[in-house]
């Protein structure tokens, strides 16, 4: 019997199902997962599901009649422990054998651990899973005392959320601005100036030391000997590719798992899609590990067309978002190589847009209560448009006329 198995219980693994019904395939589906729980949106955990807005039940990507439908095997709660390429099994935890034809790694990622004294004490927490969000909430209150370490995407909703329940948040941020990695200059600005007004106490250029249970409590020594008091803490310091299953089983691996423009690795019949894998992106013309739902989405169905057969290859423009308080941050294309910012709008209103060029040429845009400049801007970026900066920064201008 032919057979399709997918590693890894995620917004990848729920499309690849979908689409492989879509395209025809008749075959086995059988989805392994490491949580005893169906497939489940992850980015509102930090946001809706933290703060109650929305219910467990609402996380799901697909009810469990969808698997039935689609006549998927389940074994979730199962961890995977190797990749037999020679015979095509996978060894699972327990010692039972699972054959496969196709073989689809949607592995993810995990939290980069906090390398100092102290990181293994209870109420140290990292949030990754909805079982973590659980265990945060329980051990805040009103009035606790958060300390978050990392302002990055993950650190800065959560910090949203928390000052809105009622804790008292501190962040700890080792680099000189929040969200460096990812955005300018201007809009990490931005971020600290709301986050200030909220409330949120952001520290920058700090570190922490180590981590000390006392009689009084938890508390943070910080690298310039501050001591500072805590009830519960996030460390959100980024994530590491799962690729150690592929990576024992002889396949290329580098940030991710490597995989070809129809998401296939080294060996053909293994496929790696989401967050774990490295693709060239051809925009760009380099290769990148994406960390977001619309690259899972859209690599599981060309993971899913190339299984049945059909002609489809990935070269979709990367995009992200992120909710805090009452600004929604939409972002088109990669800004890492940027030469120049040209901004549009009132930061102050809360509504602005931050374009960003190399030579001339539109290749990024982080677009805050802005959805026209977002969605415009995404297929200014794919033609490669050279807009004029002062008709770019012009909100008269609108940028249908760059098209």
């Amino acid at each position: 019997m032919t057979s399709v198995v997918i590693v890894g219980a995620s917004h990848a693994a729920a499309e690849t199902i979908s689409s492989l019904r879509k395209f025809g395939w008749q075959g086995d589906i059988t989805l392994i997962g490491d949580e005893p729980v169906l497939p489940y949106q992850r980015p509102p955990l930090s946001k809706g599901y933290y703060k109650g807005d929305v219910e467990a039940e609402k996380l799901l990507i697909r009810p469990n009649s969808f698997y039935e439908k689609n006549k998927v095997t389940l074994m979730l709660g199962i961890r995977v422990e190797s990749i037999n390429r020679n015979d095509k099994t996978l060894s699972l935890k327990g010692g039972q054998q699972l054959a496969y034809q196709h073989l689809i790694l949607a592995t993810g990622t995990r939290a980069r651990k906090l390398p100092i004294q102290g990181a293994d004490l209870a109420n140290i927490n990292y949030l990754r899973t909805k079982q973590d969000v659980d265990s945060i909430k329980r051990q805040l209150k009103e009035g606790s005392r958060l300390l978050i370490v990392g302002a990055g995407y993950i650190g800065l909703e959560v910090a949203a959320s928390a000052v809105k329940q009622g804790s008292k948040v501190i962040v700890f941020e080792a680099m000189d601005r929040v969200l460096a990695r990812v955005t300018s200059p201007q809009v990490s600005e931005f971020y600290q100036r709301i986050h200030k007004e909220e409330g949120v106490d952001i520290r920058l250029n700090a570190a922490l030391q180590k981590f000390e249970q006392t009689d009084s409590g938890l508390q943070a020594i910080s690298a310039d000997g501050e001591i500072i008091p805590f009830d519960c803490a996030i460390v959100g310091i980024g994530v590491v590719p799962n690729i150690e299953l592929a990576d024992e089983a002889g396949l290329s691996c580098d940030n991710g798992i490597m995989v070809n423009q129809f998401t296939q690795t080294d060996d053909s019949s293994i496929y790696a899609i989401g967050d774990c894998s490295n693709h060239h992106n051809f925009l760009y013309d380099r290769r990148i590990r994406l960390e977001s739902v619309p690259n899972a989405v859209e690599q599981a169905k060309v993971a899913a067309a190339t299984i049945c057969g059909k002609e489809m290859i990935y070269d979709q423009l990367p995009w992200f978002w992120s909710d805090q308080y009452d600004v929604k941050l939409q972002t088109a294309g990669l800004l890492q190589e940027h030469d120049q910012v040209v901004t549009r709008g009132d930061a102050n209103s809360r509504k602005f847009a931050a374009f960003y060029l190399k030579g001339g040429v539109l290749i990024a845009v982080d677009a805050l209560n802005s959805p026209a400049e977002f969605m415009l801007s995404k297929k200014l970026i794919q033609q490669k448009i050279s807009p004029t900066p002062a008709m770019l920064s012009d909100p008269k201008v609108s940028l249908k006329e760059f098209l």
